[in-house]
């Protein structure tokens, strides 16, 4: 039904009424449309919960932001213990290239969280990011860190 993702397999709450399938998300604690980004979303939080060992009250899923007067929607933002946003996850459906279009928009959204650790991922390609301030630039990581990595 669904395209297996380079990420471990989750082990998810899925349910059907009529022809629609929902999946439980464990952070927004509801049932949500299993659209093929909820898929990579899913995914990558419980990926990030249970292999990286992220604290689940931490995570937000469709956080709510503005940027130049318009409300934007971040995937994931990952907080640290003090509540300040430190990692921000873009999803994009598995047939979705990862281009600089959509390292841009994950950009726009880090002009108002303003945290160092960036990923793109659309469940087969991930792309990891941190911000390298002091020399203005970005530079890619070979792994996801832990939360204790981020919070370092």
């Amino acid at each position: 039904m669904f395209t297996p993702l380079n990420l471990p397999q989750a082990k998810l709450k899925l349910t059907r009424k009529d022809e629609v399938v929902y999946v439980w998300c464990v952070i927004r604690n509801k049932n949500l449309v299993l659209t093929p980004e909820e898929w990579v979303r899913q995914h990558i939080i419980h990926f990030l919960i249970e292999e990286k060992q992220f604290p689940k009250g931490l995570i937000a899923s469709e956080y709510a932001l503005n940027y130049n007067g318009r409300s934007k929607r971040a995937d994931v933002v990952v907080f640290n213990r003090a509540s300040k946003p430190i990692f921000i996850v873009e999803c994009k459906a598995p047939e979705v290239d990862l281009t600089e279009a959509t390292l841009h928009q994950i950009a726009q959204y880090n002009f108002e969280l303003k945290v160092d650790f960036l990923l793109l991922t659309n469940g087969m390609n991930h792309i990891m990011c941190m911000i390298n301030r002091k020399e203005h630039r970005l530079d890619y990581l070979q792994e996801i860190p832990t939360f204790s990595e981020l919070e370092a």
